[in-house]
C-alpha cells in the first residue's frame, strides 16, 4: 500500500463478475493460477513473465541499501525488538503480487487455489518442487504451523486473520483455510500473503543445543525458502544477503527478471541527516527522497553535476494515502472534535509548502487520497443509501457539508482561521486567560507534546508552533531516538504524532486494524488515533462485505466521509511522484508500471555503467 492513483487505470480496475469459475461437470470451484479482487486476472495460466520485467536481465553485482537506527534480531516475527531490514527476502509466500495490477496475486509456493462462490473457504495446492534452502520440501504441515504460530504470537495478525478460523490438511499437497462465514471476498488473498516457515527447523535446536523460540529475538541465520539468505552481518551495523543460486522458484513466471543481484547489503546510519551525507559519499547506492528541502537543495554536489548520480521521479498510481498530525483521542483534551478542528485551522499548509517545501506538495483531503475511493461533494446514490442505513451513528454534517481543509497562505486568511479556531475552542469549553488556553471548568492548560524521531520534521513543527501558541496552546516538541519512539507508540504514550496509512485500490480487512474499535486498545495496532465509533465499525463491515466493485467504492466513500467529519487528524501533504537518487551503476526495464521505482526488485547491475563512473570507495 502506498500513495497515488492514475486515471489511466480506470479501465483496468472496472469490476467484473467475481472470479469464482465453476467446473461445469462437477459444479465445484475450479483451480486457478491467480486471484484478483477485480475479476479476471491479467496474465493467463501459461504466461512467461510479468510485462514490466526484463526476463533476460543479467545476474550479478551488489546493491547497497540504507536503513536508519539499528537492529538486534534476524527473527522478523518478534513483537518487540528491531528485526534486520531485508528479512522478507528470506521467506516465500503462498502467492505473490503483480505490480501492474491492483489487488492481484499469482501462485508462488502454491501452484493454484480454489474457493467457492461465497468465499467461505479456500484451498491452496502446493508446488511439489518448493524447497527450503537445505533441500527439504515445503510441506502442508509447514503452512499450517506457520499460520497457527504467527496468529498465536502476534496480536496484529490475530486481528487481521480473525475471520480465518482454521487451516487443515485436505490432500498430500493441499491445505484448506476455513473462514468464519461467507461473503468476505478478500480472505483468499489475505491467506495468499502468508509467509511460510520451516516447522521442523523452528522446533529444533541451534548450534548450542538450545531449543529455538520464534517469540524471541535471535542472531542465528534462519532457514528460509526465498530468493536470498543471510550471508553475513555486524549486529546493529550492517547485514548482507546472498542470492540463492539454486533457488527452487527461479524459473517460475513470477520469478523471471527479478532478484537479479548476487548480494543485497543494508548499512545502518544514525539519522536522516547522516543518511543523506552517506549517500553523497557513495556509501550506498539508491535513495528515495522524502524531503522536499533535500530534493531542492541537498543534491548540488559534484557527482550529480558529473551525471554519476541520477535524480529521477517515478509515478506511483496504484494506491492512496493519509499522512497527518494524529491526535491520541484516548486523552481527554482531544476527545472533542471541535478542539481537533481548531488545530487544523492553525496549520497554514499553503505558507508551509511555499516557504519550507518549495511548492513540491499538495494537501491531503481524504483517507484514500489520490484514488477513486476518495469522497467528494455530497453523498449520492448508493453511498447515500449506505449512510442512511446508519444515520443515527454518523455525524449529521456528512449529509450536508463537504469536507474541506482550511486554506491559509496569507495574514488575512490566517487571522480568519484563528478567529474560527478560538470560537470552536470556546464552544468546546476552552478559554484564553492571560494568553493561556485553559479549560473553563477545570482550569487545566491546553498543553500539547509533538513526538517525533525524524530531525527533518522539526522544521515543519517549528513553523506550526507559533500559530498554536497564538491560540494560547503550550507546545512542546519532543525528539526521541527510533527505539524510544517505537516503544512510546506501542504503549500509546503520546499526544500528537506524525503517522500515515497506505491504502490499496481495494480496501478490506486492514480497515479494522486502522479504525476498528477492537484495535483501539490493542498494543501495536495501527489505530493510532484510538477510534471507538459504532458508525465507523459499521462502515468497515460494509467495505469488507461489499457485493461488487460499485458497492465497494460507495462503502469506501462513506467510510472516508465519516472519518473526515470527525476531524481525527490534521491532514498533511504528499507528492505526486516518488523522488529518487541513485549512483548510476544499474539498469532497468524500458517501461515500468506506475507503481514507483521497484528498486531493486526488477533492476540489475550494469557493468559498463559501473566502470564509467568509477569504483566504489
Amino acid at each position: 500500500m502506498s500513495f497515488r492513483f492514475a486515471a489511466a487505470f480506470a479501465a483496468l480496475i472496472a469490476f467484473a463478475p467475481p472470479a469464482t469459475a465453476q467446473d461445469s461437470s462437477t459444479a465445484q470451484p475450479a483451480w486457478r493460477h491467480g486471484l484478483s479482487l477485480f475479476g479476471d486476472v491479467k496474465y493467463p495460466p501459461d504466461f512467461a513473465h510479468f510485462d514490466y520485467v526484463n526476463p533476460d536481465a543479467p545476474k550479478g553485482g551488489i546493491v547497497r541499501l540504507a536503513a536508519s537506527g539499528t537492529f538486534d534480531s534476524l527473527n522478523p516475527f518478534i513483537r518487540k525488538g528491531n528485526p534486520a531490514a531485508g528479512m522478507g527476502d528470506v521467506y516465500d509466500t503462498l502467492m505473490v503480487s503483480a505490480s501492474d495490477e491492483p489487488s492481484t496475486e499469482y501462485g508462488l509456493i502454491a501452484e493454484s487455489v480454489k474457493y467457492p462462490a461465497d468465499w467461505s473457504w479456500a484451498t491452496f495446492r502446493l508446488r511439489p518442487q518448493a524447497r527450503w534452502h537445505d533441500g527439504s520440501p515445503v510441506t502442508v504441515e509447514d503452512v499450517i504451523w506457520s499460520f497457527e504460530t504467527l496468529k498465536r504470537i502476534n496480536p496484529q495478525r490475530q486481528y487481521y486473520w480473525r475471520d480465518v478460523k482454521a487451516a487443515r490438511k485436505t490432500g498430500d499437497r493441499e491445505v484448506t483455510f476455513d473462514f468464519a462465514g461467507p461473503g468476505n471476498r478478500e480472505l483468499p488473498q489475505i491467506v495468499g500473503q502468508l509467509q511460510v516457515l520451516p516447522k521442523a527447523w523452528w522446533e529444533g535446536t541451534d548450534a548450542q543445543g538450545r531449543t529455538r523460540n520464534i517469540e524471541e529475538g535471535s542472531l542465528e541465520k534462519p532457514l528460509g525458502s526465498g530468493p536470498y539468505r543471510v550471508k553475513d552481518l555486524a549486529p546493529g551495523r550492517w547485514i548482507s544477503f546472498e542470492r540463492v543460486a539454486d533457488y527452487w522458484a527461479k524459473d517460475l513466471p513470477v520469478s523471471k527478471g527479478v532478484n537479479n543481484f548476487d548480494e543485497l547489503r543494508y548499512d545502518y546510519f544514525r539519522d536522516a541527516t547522516v543518511l543523506l551525507e552517506a549517500f553523497k559519499a557513495d556509501q550506498y547506492d539508491f535513495r528515495q527522497e522524502n524531503s522536499a528541502k533535500n530534493w531542492a537543495t541537498g543534491y548540488a554536489f559534484p557527482a550529480v553535476q558529473q551525471k554519476r548520480v541520477v535524480l529521477e521521479k517515478f509515478q506511483n498510481g496504484m494506491s492512496g494515502v493519509m499522512q497527518a498530525f494524529v491526535f491520541n483521542i484516548r486523552r481527554d483534551k482531544f476527545k472533542d472534535a471541535r478542539v481537533r478542528r481548531a488545530f487544523n485551522l492553525a496549520f497554514d499548509f499553503e505558507e508551509t509548502n511555499k516557504t519550507l517545501m518549495f511548492g513540491e506538495y499538495v494537501r491531503i483531503d481524504s483517507y484514500f487520497f489520490g484514488t477513486e475511493l476518495a469522497s467528494s461533494g455530497l453523498p449520492q446514490g448508493r453511498e447515500l443509501e449506505i449512510l442512511n442505513e446508519i444515520k443515527d451513528k454518523v455525524p449529521p454534517s456528512v449529509f450536508t457539508t463537504e469536507y474541506k481543509n482550511p486554506v491559509g497562505g496569507g495574514p488575512e486568511a490566517m487571522r480568519a482561521n484563528l478567529r474560527e479556531a478560538i470560537r470552536l475552542l470556546k464552544e468546546a469549553g476552552w478559554q484564553v486567560k492571560d494568553g493561556q488556553l485553559r479549560n473553563a471548568q477545570s482550569g487545566e492548560r491546553m498543553s500539547v507534546e509533538f513526538l517525533y524521531s525524524d530531525p527533518n520534521f522539526e522544521r515543519i513543527l517549528l513553523f506550526y508552533k507559533p500559530a498554536l501558541e497564538r491560540l494560547g496552546v503550550e507546545v512542546r516538541l519532543r525528539s526521541v531516538d527510533d527505539s524510544q519512539y517505537i516503544n512510546r507508540i506501542r504503549s500509546r504514550d503520546y499526544d500528537v504524532i506524525r503517522a500515515g496509512w497506505g491504502q490499496s485500490l481495494s480496501p478490506g480487512n486492514e480497515q479494522l486494524e486502522y479504525w476498528g474499535s477492537e484495535a483501539a486498545d490493542r498494543e501495536g495496532s495501527q489505530n493510532f488515533i484510538g477510534i471507538k465509533d459504532a458508525g465507523i465499525d459499521a462502515l468497515i463491515e460494509k467495505v469488507i462485505y461489499a457485493k461488487d466493485r460499485e458497492d465497494l467504492v460507495a462503502a469506501t466513500h462513506a467510510l472516508d466521509r465519516v472519518l473526515l467529519a470527525h476531524d481525527y487528524v490534521v491532514p498533511q501533504f504528499t507528492s505526486t511522484a516518488d523522488r529518487t537518487a541513485r549512483w548510476d551503476r544499474f539498469a532497468r526495464p524500458a517501461k515500468l508500471p506506475a507503481a514507483g521505482p521497484l528498486f531493486p526488485d526488477v533492476w540489475w547491475w550494469d557493468a559498463e555503467k559501473a566502470k564509467a563512473i568509477g569504483d566504489r570507495p
